[in-house]
This record gives structure tokens, sequence and C-alpha cells, in this order.
């Protein structure tokens, strides 16, 4: 038992007051005659004892009212709680990701635990929640309770340390208050469970169970080959279970069945199935029947007719190794020498290639810079005679520094920066045997820039500074022998591909995706994505020829979205949910070290409010005084 005013039993000290004044009586004593004292010795002695004994039980009475009233004012109370004087807060996070659509006992988990939310009457009047895509803090029990009846899934999926993170900051900074957090989750994934030696939370978790853990999901789809007339798309299955030996892939083509075929598929294996598609212009949906999960059962990709890449040479020397990469099925290349060169259809290209030139004069310079400043893509090869001053005067209008040294000894080019975008996805492994490209003359630059290929002193060949791509070495076949390798062909196809990112057969929705819209827009016109449900701005980058879209949070359902610039749909892309959930493999809450598990909402709502209640004691002893009082008024009044 406890105090919550503990200060007043400082006041059960003046009880030595009623017993000083029963040990010293200071009353008078008052002469009574009497006219016979024959019986006086006997009746003095009777009344001696009975008077004492009354006199002990009046004061045990007054002393036991007395003390009763200052406990009652010290106000006692208990509770299972050590710290029972401190306040509670209550966070719950509810596990909304797509795992959760798998079914257990009862359906749908997610649905089963929001339906056992809604119904529990031992939730705190007040708390705040979380999931993977809403928050919300400090409400009532009521609105709790609407919100959670409309709670849908969601793509983002928190990993245990973000959660944890995030529950923290929904707490106060009184370290005197009781920090409650339930954690409702199916705890899916192969993660180790955070160290909570160093919180203060107390962490309640209740896992939610599949009873069926088999899944059948649509993980990727290609165009696995391509020939005059069609293309065949592949579709790769995974199995996460037992084997099936007849799974039915359906294709649609704008909500059209078009192709049906099946598969089987080995258990724990993955397997391929195959269509073959006519169109060049296809909006597509793949589509499986499963009943664990739902989410992975379709796979939404477009094939989009392919705007070619503009690509223009300005040449002082030889062009025919950027003819041979920049073919007509890709690209619309154009080569033009310098001094025939038409001006007007320099901001009209995505990339612009400085082939050798000697010297760029002002003219070109001026327009250059424009380019590069409106989005465009410039790769710049110097010559064996370039003039230094020129160059470097155009470098340092890019902001490229200038020439520092310059050296006509061979090197070779050894290091190819595998990580840089150019690269990436270009080797299956990291090839270091090759014949090495050698290099004459070459120069150094001022300022360090992001290396793409380097010779094996470190120092740099191929640079990148944002859009601007710089050799430092003439490429002619009397300086150097890299056209004649094999970098030569990733190396101008990247880069100009990356001028032009046109949209992929498909996106994951809740990454960073960037793709080219090939369009030139008047300067009050803003490009929207949209389907039947769903219509958001993306964040977009407007230039003289090109729309750069960038999606990050949105959009949140996947499908197969219109570009629009207002009423015109320009083009499709499409976007798919990430197939990390589908495989069913699930954590054990109850190992988690410094938590709590429980087996079911109810359980856990039940323990916190018996945490939480605290039973006063202060009314029993308002009626212990009273019932003291009243024996204190029996012995002085009705007891002879």
């Amino acid at each position: 038992m406890q105090f919550k005013n503990p200060e007043l039993l400082f006041a059960l000290l003046l009880l030595v007051i009623p017993i000083i004044v029963h040990l010293f009586q200071l009353r008078k004593f008052q002469k009574t005659p009497f006219t016979n004292l024959k019986f006086l010795k006997e009746v003095t002695l009777q009344t001696r004892k009975s008077s004492q004994l009354k006199k002990w039980l009046v004061l045990l009475s007054r002393l036991f009212a007395l003390a009763c009233i200052i406990l009652a004012f010290a106000q006692p109370y208990s509770t299972s709680k050590t710290d029972a004087t401190a306040q509670s807060e209550t966070v719950v996070y509810i596990d909304n990701s797509l795992s959760l659509q798998a079914k257990g006992a009862q359906g749908e988990m997610l649905k089963t635990a929001t339906q056992q939310l809604f119904k529990n009457t031992n939730i705190p009047e007040e708390l705040s929640w979380f999931t993977n895509s809403t928050e919300t803090q400090q409400t009532a029990i009521a609105d709790f309770k609407n919100d959670i009846l409309d709670l849908s899934y969601s793509s983002n999926s928190l990993s245990l340390q973000e959660t944890l993170l995030k529950a923290e900051s929904f707490f106060s900074n009184d370290q005197t208050t009781l920090k409650n957090l339930v954690w409702i989750s199916d705890f899916q994934g192969q993660e180790n469970f955070p160290d909570l030696s160093k919180s203060n939370l107390n962490i309640s978790t209740v896992q939610l169970k599949p009873s069926n853990t088999n899944n059948l999901s649509i993980d990727s789809v290609y165009i696995s080959s391509v020939n005059s007339s069609s293309l065949e798309l592949s579709v790769l299955l995974s199995n996460y279970g037992e084997a099936e030996e007849n799974v039915p892939i359906a294709l649609y083509k704008q909500g059209e069945l078009i192709a049906r075929t099946s598969n089987a598929i080995q258990k724990n294996t993955s397997a391929t199935a195959t269509f073959e598609i006519e169109d060049t212009n296809f909006e597509g949906t793949v589509s499986i029947t499963d009943q664990s999960l739902l989410f992975d059962n379709e796979f939404f990709f477009n094939i989009n007719e392919k705007d070619k890449i503009k690509v223009l040479a300005i040449h002082q020397g030889n062009d025919g190794f950027l003819r041979k990469i920049y073919t007509s099925d890709e690209f619309d290349f154009t080569s033009q020498q310098l001094n025939q060169l038409d001006f007007n259809i320099l901001q009209e290209q995505n990339t612009i290639v400085l082939n050798q030139l000697e010297e760029i004069n002002t003219v070109l310079k001026n327009a250059l810079n424009s380019f590069v400043e409106n989005g465009g893509t410039l790769v710049v090869i110097p010559s064996i005679q370039s003039n230094t001053s020129s160059y470097n005067t155009f470098f340092s209008q890019l902001n490229l520094g200038t020439i520092s040294s310059s050296s006509t000894s061979e090197k070779q080019i050894t290091t190819i920066h595998f990580s840089h975008p150019i690269y990436q996805n270009v080797f299956e492994d990291q090839v270091t045997n090759f014949q090495y490209p050698t290099v004459g003359s070459h120069f150094s630059l001022s300022r360090k820039h992001t290396p793409i290929l380097s010779f094996q002193d470190n120092t740099d060949f191929l640079i990148q500074n944002e859009r601007l791509f710089i050799f430092t070495g003439s490429l002619s076949t009397e300086n150097s022998n890299f056209t004649n390798s094999p970098l030569v062909v990733p190396t101008f196809y990247r880069i100009a591909k990356q001028s032009l990112p046109l949209p992929d057969l498909y996106y994951n929705i809740g990454g960073q995706n960037e793709f080219a819209v090939s369009v030139s827009l008047p300067q009050d016109h803003i490009l929207n994505l949209k389907s039947e449900t769903v219509n958001f701005i993306p964040l977009q980058r407007n230039s003289s020829n090109k729309v750069m879209i960038t999606t990050t949070d949105q959009p949140e359902k996947a499908g197969i979205y219109g570009v629009y610039d207002k009423d015109k749909k320009l083009q499709s892309v499409s976007y798919n949910y990430l197939r990390s959930e589908s495989i069913l493999n699930y954590m054990n809450a109850a190992n988690w070290t410094g938590t709590t598990n429980f087996n079911s909402l109810d359980s856990v709502f039940e323990k916190l409010a018996e945490d939480s209640n605290v039973r006063d004691f202060w009314k029993w002893f308002v009626i212990f005084a009273l019932f003291f009082l009243a024996i204190e008024m029996f012995l002085l009044k009705l007891l002879k």
C-alpha cells in the first residue's frame, strides 16, 4: 500500500496528545456528601475498576478514529506497478504491410486484428497510434476505433529498428510516465531484433500468425527476345511452398484476355512462362490465382512506342565508330562538320558529342552552355591539336576547372569504376584480365570530378560532372586504341541512353524512380499521372525537349498510369509492389529479449488495464473513523 500524500503521515505523531491527556488527567475532584459511609469502600473499588476499563476503551477508539482520519487524508492506494504514482502513455503500432493479407484462423490477419481492436473495452481512453503509412497522436478511443475500420494495406514496410525509433518519437520526454508500446505485427522477415537494453519502453508484442505459409508470386516480367514481327515476353513465377502441378497464367491487354497458359512449378523453386506479343504499344497485366496473398497475383507492365534518342556529333575527326554505336533503331543520329553546323538543331538534341574539335569558338560555347543548362548531355572528346586556351575558357564556363597539366607518355586504362551508372549491370563479372586500351597524349583538370575510367596511376581518363562527360585524351587512332576496345560501345551507348531515360517495362513502388518524357511543353503546362482511381502531379523538371519525371512516395497502388498533358495522353508507365513480402518467413516475437509476448489482443489490453488500475482505500478509512467514533459515543453515552 502506498500514499498519494505521504507527508500527512507525520500527523500520526499527534496521537500522543490524547495519550498524555489520558495519563495526566487535570480534572478537579468534586466532594459529594454521603449520609451513610457504611458501604463506601466497596462502591469505590467497583467504580474505580469499571471507570479505568471504560477510559482505556474510549482512548483506543479515539486513537483509532484519529489515525483513520489522518490515513484517509494521506489517500492510501495500491497498484500492481512499482511506480504507481506515474501517469501512463500508450502507443499502438499496427503493421499494415502487404504480408498481413495472409489468412489466419478467422480470415485476413489485418482485418481480424482491426475488428478485435474495435470490440475491445480495455483500450485506454486516449492513445497514439501509427502504421506503416499513417500516424495519429493523442486521439480519443472513439476516433481510434472509427479510423482502424478503414485501415488499408500499405506497400511501405518499416524495419523493426525504424518502427522502434518512430514509436519512441510518440512518447513524451517525461521520465516519470509509464510508456506502453503495443506492437501488433506478423514479424515477417529475417532481421535481428533490436537491442532494448537502453530503452525505457514497456513493449508488449502480439504476433499475428497465418494458418498457411504457402504462396505463389509473379516476380518479374521481361522481354526475352525480339524479332522483326513480335516480342517474346517472359514471366518469372516463384513458389514459396508445396509443388503445384498446374498454375494457370493469364495475359491481359487493357483489361481484355488475349492469352492463357499453365505451368507446373516444384516446391520452393521458380519457373518461367512465355507469351508472344505482336503489338509494340502494349498495356498489359499478367495474372495468376492464389488464395494466400493477393498483392503478388498481378503484375503490370507496358511497352510504349519508343522515342528515338537524338544524338548530334560535331566533328573534325573520324565519326565512324559513333555511327556504328548509334544505330537507327534506337537513335536519331546526326553528324555535322564544325564549319557546316546548323545551330538551330542544337537545342533539339538529347546528346551532343564534340568529336576532336581543335578549337571551340565563342558562338558554339554559348550555344553549348545553354544546351547543358536546359538538361542536355554533352560529351567532349579533345583533339591532339586542341587549343588549350579555348578549352580552358569553355571548361571554366561549365565550372569544370582548367587544364592543369598535360603529358605525352603512353598510359593504359586499367580501372573501370563498375559502381558508376554507366557500367552498372553491363558486365556479368568485374573483368580485370582483358587487353587494356592505351592512350598517348592526355591532360588533367584542376578540379576533381566523378571518375568513370582511370589510368594505372589513378589519374582520370573519363570523368563526369552532372550531365557533362569529358575524355582527357583524344580518341583518334593515332593517339589511342580505345575505339577498338570492348569498352567503347557500352560507354557511348549508356551515356546517350541516360540522356533520355525512357520508361522501363515497370517500376517498383516505394523507391525513387526516374524517367523522361520526350515532349516540349509550354511554360504553364504540368504533366500528371493518373489511372481510373488515382490522379497526382509528380516531381518534374522541364527542359527544351523533354520532361524528367521523378516519383517517390506516389503512387501507392500498383497499376498502369497514363502520363497526361492536360487531357492528352503521352505515354504509359507501370508500377508494381515489391515482392519482398511474398516470402512468408516469420520471426518468433517470443524470442525478443526485453518484451512481453501475448497470444491475443484481448490479453495485452487486459494486462495493461490491470497494471494501470489504482485501488483507493481512503473511503474505507473514513468508514473506519466513523465506526470508531460511534464506538466512542456508545462508550460515553450508553455504557454505564
